[in-house]
């Protein structure tokens, strides 16, 4: 299908670490060729989908780029510098820093301090344009639930919303891509900042003062939802949240491999059933998501990194969907390679019959 004409879009961008990042800038490039940045109204992101849209929208001067400036400034001067610095890398000299051990166990806060110094995302989540409204999911370790970052407050229902003041965009960006075992988590000093709360359906005017824990321990929202789709669809019901809006979802997630390690006594096979259980949460909001698309044809489309294109081949699709989850530089090669793998797939979904969802 063809993305209906003067519709706004609401964007979902996936984790999936470097792989994410590109993947994404190709299916924005084919989005910007077809002049539809500017229907872009919503974005909600996890871990490398929030990195990419936190430098898209460094690289735009903090304000979202029409079509035309994506294409000529935006998309070149993003594969030039993801192949000129290694993030994971960043991190570790952000801990040869003295002052920095204290964050050996939340290594989130290292990533956040390297984006600082490294990437020059120097701004606020104060300095985020209004349009399109943005997202960023962590997850919160201390109540399971979906902790968001936007302009205008963070938090979730459970802990309560707080202004977020000069809160660093950087921060946010580093929460969202903090994955378990791997960055860990950031660290949120929660009692520098006012906290309000309502029960569940109680009324905005109903919002009390509460004090959460001292300190919130924040981790990637691929923990919660790795689609990043929550904000804009309701996988319980099955409804969008954002009506009059097409849900565009692209999905960069790595599928889960065959193999179990031989050994009963082999530390990974706790690991794979960690990745069994995450694998089938990611399936079932997206066949959730798929019921949707079949009951409201025409009102969004799922964008897969592992699907097929009429264009790239198996080799493209397989080198894309299976490069691993980092958040090392790349080369030129390797970043036009799954870029085009991603233009190539919203080519096909969006210019062709009704798109269908692959779940894993």
């Amino acid at each position: 299908m063809s993305l209906p004409t003067d519709t706004p879009i609401a964007l979902a961008l996936s984790g999936g670490g470097i792989r994410a990042m590109v993947f994404h800038l190709g299916v924005l490039r084919f989005l910007a060729e077809q002049g539809r940045l500017e229907d872009i109204r919503c974005i909600s992101s996890v871990s490398g989908g929030s990195l990419v849209t936190g430098l898209i929208f460094q690289e735009g001067g903090m304000r979202w780029p029409n079509s035309r400036e994506f294409l000529s400034n935006v998309y070149p001067a993003l594969r030039e510098r993801l192949g000129q610095r290694s993030m994971q890398w960043g991190a570790l000299r952000e801990l040869l820093r003295l002052t920095n051990l204290r964050f050996l166990l939340s290594r989130a806060n290292l990533l956040a301090g390297a984006l600082k110094r490294e990437w020059r995302i120097s701004h606020r989540l104060a300095d985020l344009p209004s349009v399109p409204e943005w997202s960023i999911n962590g997850t919160n370790a201390e109540n399971g639930r979906r902790f968001r970052f936007k302009l205008d407050g963070m938090g979730d229902y459970r802990t309560g919303y707080a202004a977020p003041g000069n809160f660093p965009l950087a921060n946010a960006m580093a929460v969202s891509a903090a994955f378990p075992g791997g960055f860990g988590p950031l660290s949120l000093r929660a009692d520098r900042f006012e906290w309000r709360r309502r029960d569940w359906d109680a009324p905005l005017e109903a919002m009390q003062m509460v004090r959460p824990p001292r300190i919130l321990h924040l981790y990637d929202g691929g923990v919660y939802d790795n689609l990043g789709i929550e904000s804009f669809f309701d996988p319980g019901r099955a409804r969008t949240k954002k009506p009059g809006h097409f849900i565009l979802v692209s999905d960069a997630g790595m599928p889960l491999a065959d193999g179990l390690a031989a050994s009963a006594l082999n530390p990974f096979r706790l690991k794979r059933v960690a990745d069994i259980m995450s694998d089938q949460a990611h399936a079932l909001r997206i066949r959730t998501f798929h019921h949707y698309l079949q009951q409201a044809p025409g009102q969004g489309a799922f964008l897969y990194i592992a699907g097929a294109t009429s264009t790239g081949g198996a080799a493209e699709r397989d080198f894309a969907a299976t490069f691993p989850t980092t958040l090392r530089k790349v080369s030129g090669a390797t970043f036009d390679r799954i870029s085009s793998h991603g233009y190539h797939v919203a080519q096909d979904q969006l210019s062709g019959p009704v798109p269908t969802c692959q779940p894993s």
